[in-house]
């Protein structure tokens, strides 16, 4: 690493890096050799974050090969599908994660008590309150609380049109964002799984190309011109737990089906 990609270490922020530098390294870098770069450069800092979404599996799979004791963030709105419950013991148990666990500090009858059912209401600004108080305030929390300075994410550049404008180091919110598999396709991912003999979540088969909370998920459709369609009644597709920093991104970073 030069001095250029890494200018100063902080002992509470981490190391400070000139992202044009690194990603011209890490441009078509191999995805396992980047999570071992990150997890060289950030050390305990990092953390990696899951949605056991239906092939969750490549990212666990793939960081913890380098990083076996990484800390897994799973931020569980307590809404989940049931598959969504058990293909996470079978992940965790099969993997032996370091799974953070982290909820909202309303349950969800205190929520549905104070504010009603917010997916029912026919409004961006109350699936927006929703994803606030049961994603983003949890994972904030978890990122504070781990003493996180970087974490991985499972985003690809296919996914969406703003995404294809990524770059595999970004930052947000003072955080770095690190994208092992941003430039891989379809193909690759099932590649991934069959030479690990790795799972799809169970939803898969039942139509299901992504998934979240069981009252705003459903199967893809042939009327369906995205998998995002499936998402919200296509009212929204950001499921907050990437923190968007401006409107843009907001609209674009969809939930991923990783």
């Amino acid at each position: 690493m030069t001095d250029t990609m890494l200018l100063q270490n902080h002992p509470r922020t981490g190391p400070v890096l000139d992202l044009e530098a690194v990603n011209r390294q890490w441009a078509d870098g191999d995805a396992l050799r980047f999570v071992q770069w990150g997890h060289d450069t950030f050390g305990d800092g990092l953390v990696l974050s899951t949605s056991f979404g239906i092939q969750s599996a490549v990212m666990l799979h793939l960081v913890t090969q380098v990083a076996p004791a990484i800390p897994v963030i799973w931020v569980d709105t307590g809404y989940l599908p049931v598959e969504t419950y058990r293909f996470a013991e079978e992940l965790t148990n099969r993997l032996q994660l370091n799974l953070k666990v982290y909820q909202s500090p309303l349950s969800p009858a205190r929520m549905e008590a104070l504010y009603g059912r917010l997916w029912e209401q026919g409004e961006v600004a109350d699936l927006n309150r929703y994803d606030q108080i049961r994603k983003v305030e949890p994972m904030q929390r978890a990122l504070r609380e781990l003493g996180s300075t970087a974490w991985l994410t499972g985003l690809r550049a296919d996914q969406t049109n703003h995404r294809r404008s990524l770059q595999r180091v970004g930052q947000q919110d003072g955080y770095y964002k690190l994208m092992p598999i941003l430039k891989w396709n379809a193909r690759e991912i099932y590649q991934y799984l069959v030479a690990h003999d790795l799972p799809y979540h169970p939803l898969f088969d039942k139509g299901y190309v992504t998934v979240g909370d069981w009252h705003s998920s459903r199967p893809l459709t042939a009327a369906d011109s995205n998998e995002r369609d499936t998402r919200f009644r296509g009212l929204k597709q950001e499921c907050g737990l990437h923190l968007p920093q401006s409107p843009e991104e907001a609209a674009s970073l969809d939930s991923s089906a990783l």
